[in-house]
Protein backbone atom coordinates (compact mmCIF):
# COMPACT_ATOMS: atom_id res chain seq x y z
CA UNK A 1 0.00 0.00 0.00
CA UNK A 2 2.35 2.80 -0.90
CA UNK A 3 2.37 5.37 -2.44
CA UNK A 4 6.08 7.30 -3.14
CA UNK A 5 6.47 10.47 -2.28
CA UNK A 6 8.77 12.95 -4.52
CA UNK A 7 12.45 12.90 -3.75
CA UNK A 8 13.24 15.82 -1.45
CA UNK A 9 16.26 18.85 -2.33
CA UNK A 10 19.60 17.40 -1.91
CA UNK A 11 23.06 19.15 -2.03
CA UNK A 12 25.55 18.71 -3.86
CA UNK A 13 27.87 16.19 -4.34
CA UNK A 14 30.51 13.95 -6.04
CA UNK A 15 29.29 10.59 -8.01
CA UNK A 16 30.78 7.76 -5.34
CA UNK A 17 29.34 4.17 -5.68
CA UNK A 18 27.02 3.22 -2.98
CA UNK A 19 28.20 1.15 -0.57
CA UNK A 20 26.51 -1.22 2.21
CA UNK A 21 27.12 -1.10 5.74
CA UNK A 22 27.66 -4.57 7.73
CA UNK A 23 27.03 -7.85 6.60
CA UNK A 24 26.20 -6.63 2.88
CA UNK A 25 29.49 -4.55 2.61
CA UNK A 26 31.64 -7.67 4.06
CA UNK A 27 29.79 -9.41 0.88
CA UNK A 28 30.34 -7.00 -1.89
CA UNK A 29 33.83 -6.74 -0.63
CA UNK A 30 35.20 -10.38 0.13
CA UNK A 31 37.22 -10.47 -3.02
CA UNK A 32 39.20 -6.83 -2.41
CA UNK A 33 42.70 -5.83 -0.96
CA UNK A 34 41.29 -3.56 0.81
CA UNK A 35 38.74 -4.71 3.08
CA UNK A 36 38.83 -2.76 6.01
CA UNK A 37 38.38 -5.61 9.56
CA UNK A 38 34.80 -6.52 10.38
CA UNK A 39 34.67 -5.14 13.70
CA UNK A 40 35.82 -1.60 12.08
CA UNK A 41 33.33 -1.83 9.47
CA UNK A 42 30.58 -2.58 12.50
CA UNK A 43 31.91 0.82 14.72
CA UNK A 44 31.91 3.24 11.96
CA UNK A 45 28.53 1.68 11.41
CA UNK A 46 27.33 1.90 15.01
CA UNK A 47 29.02 5.20 15.05
CA UNK A 48 26.72 6.76 11.91
CA UNK A 49 23.35 5.30 13.79
CA UNK A 50 24.54 6.61 16.91
CA UNK A 51 24.98 9.99 15.15
CA UNK A 52 21.83 9.49 13.03
CA UNK A 53 19.79 9.13 16.06
CA UNK A 54 21.20 12.28 17.36
CA UNK A 55 19.55 13.92 14.83
CA UNK A 56 16.45 12.38 14.84
CA UNK A 57 15.95 12.77 18.57
CA UNK A 58 16.25 16.53 17.73
CA UNK A 59 14.03 16.40 15.28
CA UNK A 60 11.49 14.30 17.19
CA UNK A 61 11.79 16.95 20.36
CA UNK A 62 10.90 19.83 18.32
CA UNK A 63 8.16 18.35 16.74
CA UNK A 64 6.54 17.82 20.35
CA UNK A 65 7.76 20.95 21.37
CA UNK A 66 6.10 23.15 18.36
CA UNK A 67 9.61 24.57 17.01
CA UNK A 68 9.64 25.02 13.92
CA UNK A 69 13.47 26.88 13.84
CA UNK A 70 14.63 23.37 16.54
CA UNK A 71 13.15 21.54 12.97
CA UNK A 72 14.31 22.90 10.32
CA UNK A 73 17.61 22.96 11.85
CA UNK A 74 17.85 18.87 11.43
CA UNK A 75 16.99 19.49 7.33
CA UNK A 76 20.42 20.60 5.29
CA UNK A 77 20.93 23.96 4.71
CA UNK A 78 20.62 23.86 0.77
CA UNK A 79 17.86 21.70 1.05
CA UNK A 80 15.81 24.93 -0.22
CA UNK A 81 12.32 22.50 -1.15
CA UNK A 82 12.53 20.44 1.32
CA UNK A 83 12.90 23.34 4.04
CA UNK A 84 10.04 24.87 2.76
CA UNK A 85 7.97 21.73 2.16
CA UNK A 86 8.46 20.24 6.09
CA UNK A 87 7.97 24.03 7.56
CA UNK A 88 4.69 23.88 5.83
CA UNK A 89 3.92 20.22 7.17
CA UNK A 90 5.24 21.05 10.49
CA UNK A 91 2.43 24.12 10.56
CA UNK A 92 0.03 21.94 9.74
CA UNK A 93 0.09 19.24 12.50
CA UNK A 94 -0.01 22.74 15.06
CA UNK A 95 -3.27 21.64 16.14
CA UNK A 96 -3.08 18.20 16.57
CA UNK A 97 -2.61 17.24 20.29
CA UNK A 98 0.08 15.28 20.31
CA UNK A 99 1.91 12.64 23.28
CA UNK A 100 4.51 10.83 21.52
CA UNK A 101 6.24 11.50 18.63
CA UNK A 102 9.37 9.30 18.41
CA UNK A 103 11.51 7.85 15.20
CA UNK A 104 13.88 4.11 15.12
CA UNK A 105 16.78 3.68 12.61
CA UNK A 106 15.69 0.13 10.66
CA UNK A 107 18.15 0.06 8.34
CA UNK A 108 20.94 2.27 7.44
CA UNK A 109 23.18 2.38 3.29
CA UNK A 110 26.12 4.37 4.04
CA UNK A 111 27.90 6.23 1.28
CA UNK A 112 31.35 7.02 1.99
CA UNK A 113 31.04 8.61 5.54
CA UNK A 114 29.16 11.24 4.35
CA UNK A 115 25.44 10.48 2.82
CA UNK A 116 23.31 7.83 4.12
CA UNK A 117 20.25 6.55 2.85
CA UNK A 118 18.08 4.95 6.31
CA UNK A 119 14.36 3.75 6.87
CA UNK A 120 12.89 4.89 10.11
CA UNK A 121 9.73 3.78 11.85
CA UNK A 122 8.08 6.66 13.03
CA UNK A 123 5.30 6.33 15.91
CA UNK A 124 3.30 8.93 17.26
CA UNK A 125 0.30 9.27 19.86
CA UNK A 126 -2.22 11.43 19.98
CA UNK A 127 -2.68 12.85 23.62
CA UNK A 128 -6.25 11.39 25.44
CA UNK A 129 -7.18 9.28 22.69
CA UNK A 130 -4.25 6.64 22.00
CA UNK A 131 -3.43 3.64 24.05
CA UNK A 132 -1.12 2.35 20.98
CA UNK A 133 1.08 4.50 18.78
CA UNK A 134 0.25 4.61 14.77
CA UNK A 135 3.58 3.27 13.11
CA UNK A 136 4.70 4.75 9.20
CA UNK A 137 7.88 3.89 7.80
CA UNK A 138 10.03 6.92 5.97
CA UNK A 139 12.99 6.33 3.63
CA UNK A 140 15.31 9.66 4.90
CA UNK A 141 18.35 10.58 3.07
CA UNK A 142 21.10 12.59 5.10
CA UNK A 143 24.30 14.14 4.44
CA UNK A 144 27.38 14.87 7.17
CA UNK A 145 28.34 18.04 7.94
CA UNK A 146 31.48 18.30 10.25
CA UNK A 147 30.14 16.52 13.26
CA UNK A 148 26.50 16.30 12.31
CA UNK A 149 23.81 14.33 10.37
CA UNK A 150 21.11 16.27 8.39
CA UNK A 151 18.40 15.34 6.62
CA UNK A 152 18.12 16.34 2.99
CA UNK A 153 15.54 14.26 1.66
CA UNK A 154 11.98 12.15 3.30
CA UNK A 155 9.53 10.20 1.31
CA UNK A 156 7.41 7.22 2.26
CA UNK A 157 9.32 3.94 2.44
CA UNK A 158 8.22 1.02 0.31
CA UNK A 159 4.92 0.09 1.15
CA UNK A 160 3.85 2.77 3.34
CA UNK A 161 1.95 6.11 2.73
CA UNK A 162 1.73 9.73 3.71
CA UNK A 163 -0.33 10.72 6.81
CA UNK A 164 -3.20 13.26 6.85
CA UNK A 165 -0.33 16.56 7.77
CA UNK A 166 0.82 15.31 3.88
CA UNK A 167 -2.17 16.80 2.26
CA UNK A 168 -2.81 19.91 4.30
CA UNK A 169 -3.62 21.76 7.37
CA UNK A 170 -5.20 19.58 9.76
CA UNK A 171 -8.51 21.06 11.53
CA UNK A 172 -9.16 19.58 15.09
CA UNK A 173 -12.83 18.85 16.29
CA UNK A 174 -13.02 17.44 19.49
CA UNK A 175 -16.18 15.17 20.52
CA UNK A 176 -17.08 13.69 23.95
CA UNK A 177 -15.89 10.68 22.73
CA UNK A 178 -14.27 11.42 19.78
CA UNK A 179 -11.67 13.30 17.93
CA UNK A 180 -11.92 14.25 13.93
CA UNK A 181 -9.07 15.10 12.16
CA UNK A 182 -10.11 16.73 8.78
CA UNK A 183 -7.99 18.46 6.20
CA UNK A 184 -10.23 20.96 3.45
CA UNK A 185 -13.10 19.68 5.25
CA UNK A 186 -15.88 22.62 6.58
CA UNK A 187 -15.84 22.82 10.26
CA UNK A 188 -19.45 22.20 10.48
CA UNK A 189 -18.61 18.75 8.32
CA UNK A 190 -16.04 18.07 11.06
CA UNK A 191 -18.43 18.61 13.73
CA UNK A 192 -21.18 16.55 12.69
CA UNK A 193 -18.90 13.17 12.01
CA UNK A 194 -18.20 13.81 16.03
CA UNK A 195 -21.46 14.22 17.27
CA UNK A 196 -21.90 10.86 14.94
CA UNK A 197 -19.10 9.17 16.65
CA UNK A 198 -20.13 10.01 20.06
CA UNK A 199 -23.36 8.64 19.53
CA UNK A 200 -21.64 5.24 18.42
CA UNK A 201 -19.39 4.77 21.19
CA UNK A 202 -21.75 4.35 23.65
CA UNK A 203 -24.29 1.88 21.28
CA UNK A 204 -20.81 -0.06 20.62
CA UNK A 205 -19.66 -0.80 24.16
CA UNK A 206 -23.00 -1.99 25.37
CA UNK A 207 -22.90 -4.61 22.18
CA UNK A 208 -19.44 -5.01 22.97
CA UNK A 209 -18.97 -4.73 26.56
CA UNK A 210 -15.48 -5.93 26.79
CA UNK A 211 -12.80 -3.85 27.76
CA UNK A 212 -11.60 -1.02 25.16
CA UNK A 213 -10.78 2.26 24.82
CA UNK A 214 -14.07 4.14 24.43
CA UNK A 215 -12.60 6.95 22.38
CA UNK A 216 -11.68 7.27 18.57
CA UNK A 217 -9.81 9.07 16.16
CA UNK A 218 -11.19 9.65 12.23
CA UNK A 219 -10.10 11.00 9.46
CA UNK A 220 -11.50 12.93 7.22
CA UNK A 221 -9.18 14.09 4.02
CA UNK A 222 -10.27 16.25 1.41
CA UNK A 223 -11.67 12.98 -1.45
CA UNK A 224 -11.43 10.15 -1.94
CA UNK A 225 -8.36 10.71 -4.32
CA UNK A 226 -6.82 11.73 -0.96
CA UNK A 227 -8.31 8.78 1.36
CA UNK A 228 -6.41 6.33 -1.08
CA UNK A 229 -3.43 8.77 -0.65
CA UNK A 230 -3.71 7.99 3.01
CA UNK A 231 -4.61 3.75 2.75
CA UNK A 232 -1.81 3.94 -0.31
CA UNK A 233 -4.30 1.94 -2.05
CA UNK A 234 -5.82 2.43 -5.97
CA UNK A 235 -8.66 5.36 -5.61
CA UNK A 236 -10.87 3.06 -7.53
CA UNK A 237 -10.90 0.76 -4.53
CA UNK A 238 -13.10 2.98 -2.41
CA UNK A 239 -15.51 5.88 -4.41
CA UNK A 240 -18.33 3.52 -3.10
CA UNK A 241 -16.76 2.78 0.36
CA UNK A 242 -17.57 5.60 2.83
CA UNK A 243 -15.65 4.48 5.75
CA UNK A 244 -12.68 1.97 6.56
CA UNK A 245 -10.96 0.88 9.74
CA UNK A 246 -6.80 1.13 9.77
CA UNK A 247 -5.51 -1.15 12.67
CA UNK A 248 -3.64 -4.31 13.20
CA UNK A 249 -5.16 -7.63 14.17
CA UNK A 250 -4.13 -10.18 16.28
CA UNK A 251 -1.30 -8.04 18.66
CA UNK A 252 0.68 -9.86 21.37
CA UNK A 253 3.36 -9.17 23.91
CA UNK A 254 5.86 -10.07 21.29
CA UNK A 255 4.03 -7.52 18.72
CA UNK A 256 2.49 -4.45 20.49
CA UNK A 257 -0.81 -3.40 19.24
CA UNK A 258 -1.11 -0.14 16.94
CA UNK A 259 -3.80 2.45 17.23
CA UNK A 260 -6.57 2.01 14.72
CA UNK A 261 -8.23 5.23 12.49
CA UNK A 262 -11.65 5.64 10.87
CA UNK A 263 -11.25 6.98 7.42
CA UNK A 264 -13.77 8.98 6.33
CA UNK A 265 -14.61 9.01 2.14
CA UNK A 266 -16.29 12.51 2.23
CA UNK A 267 -18.06 11.84 -1.39
CA UNK A 268 -19.52 8.67 -0.02
CA UNK A 269 -20.37 9.77 3.42
CA UNK A 270 -22.25 13.19 2.44
CA UNK A 271 -24.45 10.65 0.13
CA UNK A 272 -26.18 8.64 3.09
CA UNK A 273 -28.75 10.37 5.00
CA UNK A 274 -28.68 10.62 8.89
CA UNK A 275 -29.34 6.44 9.19
CA UNK A 276 -26.70 5.41 6.72
CA UNK A 277 -24.27 7.62 8.31
CA UNK A 278 -24.88 6.76 11.81
CA UNK A 279 -24.63 3.03 11.32
CA UNK A 280 -21.34 3.29 8.85
CA UNK A 281 -19.65 5.33 11.78
CA UNK A 282 -21.02 2.37 14.56
CA UNK A 283 -19.97 0.11 12.12
CA UNK A 284 -16.68 1.25 12.11
CA UNK A 285 -16.17 2.00 15.93
CA UNK A 286 -17.02 -1.53 16.28
CA UNK A 287 -13.88 -2.66 14.53
CA UNK A 288 -11.85 -0.33 16.73
CA UNK A 289 -13.69 -1.84 19.78
CA UNK A 290 -13.22 -5.39 18.97
CA UNK A 291 -9.78 -5.02 17.61
CA UNK A 292 -7.82 -6.31 20.37
CA UNK A 293 -9.76 -9.43 19.86
CA UNK A 294 -10.05 -9.87 15.78
CA UNK A 295 -7.16 -12.22 15.08
CA UNK A 296 -6.11 -14.02 12.26
CA UNK A 297 -7.98 -16.41 12.98
CA UNK A 298 -11.10 -14.43 13.00
CA UNK A 299 -13.19 -15.11 9.80
CA UNK A 300 -14.25 -11.99 7.59
CA UNK A 301 -17.51 -13.21 7.77
CA UNK A 302 -17.49 -12.98 11.73
CA UNK A 303 -15.53 -9.27 11.78
CA UNK A 304 -17.54 -7.94 9.09
CA UNK A 305 -21.06 -9.51 10.42
CA UNK A 306 -20.23 -8.75 14.22
CA UNK A 307 -19.87 -4.63 13.14
CA UNK A 308 -23.15 -4.72 11.21
CA UNK A 309 -25.28 -6.65 14.13
CA UNK A 310 -23.45 -3.61 16.34
CA UNK A 311 -24.07 -0.96 14.43
CA UNK A 312 -28.29 -2.28 13.47
CA UNK A 313 -29.07 -3.72 16.84
CA UNK A 314 -30.91 -0.24 17.95
CA UNK A 315 -32.25 0.84 14.71
CA UNK A 316 -35.84 0.65 13.46
CA UNK A 317 -35.27 -1.70 10.89
CA UNK A 318 -36.57 -4.96 9.21
CA UNK A 319 -34.57 -7.51 7.94
CA UNK A 320 -35.97 -7.11 4.27
CA UNK A 321 -34.91 -3.35 4.46
CA UNK A 322 -31.21 -4.50 6.30
CA UNK A 323 -30.69 -6.60 3.80
CA UNK A 324 -32.36 -6.08 0.06
CA UNK A 325 -30.14 -8.18 -2.29
CA UNK A 326 -29.94 -11.19 0.04
CA UNK A 327 -34.24 -10.89 0.92
CA UNK A 328 -34.07 -10.82 -3.58
CA UNK A 329 -31.82 -13.78 -3.49
CA UNK A 330 -33.98 -16.00 -1.23
CA UNK A 331 -37.42 -15.00 -2.37
CA UNK A 332 -36.26 -16.21 -5.91
CA UNK A 333 -35.01 -19.24 -3.95
CA UNK A 334 -31.66 -18.85 -4.35
CA UNK A 335 -30.55 -19.43 -0.71
CA UNK A 336 -26.59 -19.05 0.05
CA UNK A 337 -25.22 -22.88 0.17
CA UNK A 338 -22.82 -21.52 2.76
CA UNK A 339 -21.35 -18.71 4.82
CA UNK A 340 -19.71 -16.18 2.60
CA UNK A 341 -15.50 -16.58 2.53
CA UNK A 342 -12.66 -13.87 2.51
CA UNK A 343 -13.31 -13.65 -0.92
CA UNK A 344 -16.43 -12.80 -1.06
CA UNK A 345 -15.27 -9.08 0.88
CA UNK A 346 -13.31 -8.17 -1.79
CA UNK A 347 -14.11 -4.37 -3.06
CA UNK A 348 -13.33 -4.60 -6.36
CA UNK A 349 -16.09 -7.49 -7.70
CA UNK A 350 -19.76 -7.23 -8.17
CA UNK A 351 -21.27 -5.00 -5.92
CA UNK A 352 -24.61 -7.02 -5.27
CA UNK A 353 -22.77 -9.62 -4.40
CA UNK A 354 -20.59 -7.82 -2.06
CA UNK A 355 -23.73 -6.58 -0.32
CA UNK A 356 -25.17 -10.00 -0.09
CA UNK A 357 -21.84 -11.22 1.52
CA UNK A 358 -22.09 -8.02 4.13
CA UNK A 359 -26.06 -9.17 4.32
CA UNK A 360 -25.38 -12.80 5.21
CA UNK A 361 -22.58 -12.22 7.59
CA UNK A 362 -25.06 -9.86 9.49
CA UNK A 363 -27.79 -12.31 9.33
CA UNK A 364 -25.36 -15.21 10.93
CA UNK A 365 -24.48 -12.89 13.57
CA UNK A 366 -28.13 -11.86 14.02
CA UNK A 367 -29.11 -15.73 14.71
CA UNK A 368 -26.21 -16.29 17.05
CA UNK A 369 -27.83 -13.40 19.01
CA UNK A 370 -31.43 -14.34 18.51
CA UNK A 371 -30.94 -17.72 19.52
CA UNK A 372 -27.82 -18.17 21.61
CA UNK A 373 -28.32 -14.28 23.44
CA UNK A 374 -25.64 -11.50 23.15
CA UNK A 375 -23.18 -12.66 25.94
CA UNK A 376 -23.03 -15.95 23.80
CA UNK A 377 -21.98 -14.23 20.50
CA UNK A 378 -19.49 -11.45 22.21
CA UNK A 379 -18.25 -14.45 24.09
CA UNK A 380 -18.24 -16.69 20.50
CA UNK A 381 -16.22 -13.91 18.67
CA UNK A 382 -13.38 -13.13 21.25
CA UNK A 383 -12.76 -17.40 21.37
CA UNK A 384 -12.23 -17.59 17.26
CA UNK A 385 -10.34 -14.81 17.92
CA UNK A 386 -8.19 -16.29 20.79
CA UNK A 387 -7.58 -19.74 18.66
CA UNK A 388 -3.72 -20.13 17.86
CA UNK A 389 -4.93 -19.97 13.74
CA UNK A 390 -7.85 -20.04 11.20
CA UNK A 391 -7.97 -24.06 11.00
CA UNK A 392 -10.54 -25.06 13.50
CA UNK A 393 -11.02 -21.70 15.34
CA UNK A 394 -14.87 -21.63 14.11
CA UNK A 395 -15.17 -25.06 14.97
CA UNK A 396 -13.77 -25.10 18.25
CA UNK A 397 -15.54 -21.81 19.45
CA UNK A 398 -18.66 -23.46 18.11
CA UNK A 399 -18.39 -26.13 19.98
CA UNK A 400 -17.31 -24.78 23.51
CA UNK A 401 -19.53 -21.24 23.31
CA UNK A 402 -22.70 -22.39 21.07
CA UNK A 403 -22.91 -26.30 21.39
CA UNK A 404 -23.09 -26.60 17.96
CA UNK A 405 -21.43 -27.44 14.65
CA UNK A 406 -20.54 -25.48 11.43
CA UNK A 407 -22.82 -27.73 9.18
CA UNK A 408 -25.74 -27.49 11.91
CA UNK A 409 -25.18 -23.81 11.77
CA UNK A 410 -25.26 -23.50 8.77
CA UNK A 411 -28.56 -25.62 8.29
CA UNK A 412 -29.66 -23.29 10.92
CA UNK A 413 -28.79 -20.08 9.61
CA UNK A 414 -30.20 -21.22 5.56
CA UNK A 415 -33.72 -22.06 7.58
CA UNK A 416 -32.86 -18.81 9.39
CA UNK A 417 -32.58 -16.74 6.02
CA UNK A 418 -35.78 -18.39 4.60
CA UNK A 419 -38.17 -17.43 7.89
CA UNK A 420 -36.95 -14.03 8.16
CA UNK A 421 -36.54 -13.34 4.24
CA UNK A 422 -38.58 -15.39 2.44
Amino acid sequence: MAERGRRGARGRRPHRRRRAAGPVLAALLTASACVAPADHRDAATSLTVREIDATLERRAAAVLARDPAGYLDTIAPDAVKLRAVQRTELANLADVPLKSWTYEVKGITEQDGEWATTEVELRYRIDGYDTAPIATRRTLELMRDGERWYVSADRPAEGASDQLWHQGEVEVVRGAHSLVLGVGRPEEELRQVADTVDLAVPAVSDAWPRTWARRVVVLVPDSVQSMAGLLGSPETSYRGIAAVTTGEAGATGKRPALADRVIVNPQAYASLGSFGQRVVLTHETTHVATRTSTSTATPVWLSEGFADWAAYRGEDRTPDLIAPELTGAVRAGDVPAGLPVDKDFGFDGDPAELARAYESAWMACELIAERWGKEKLTAFYAAVGAHPGRDGAVEQAMGSVLATTPEEFTVDWRDYLSARLG
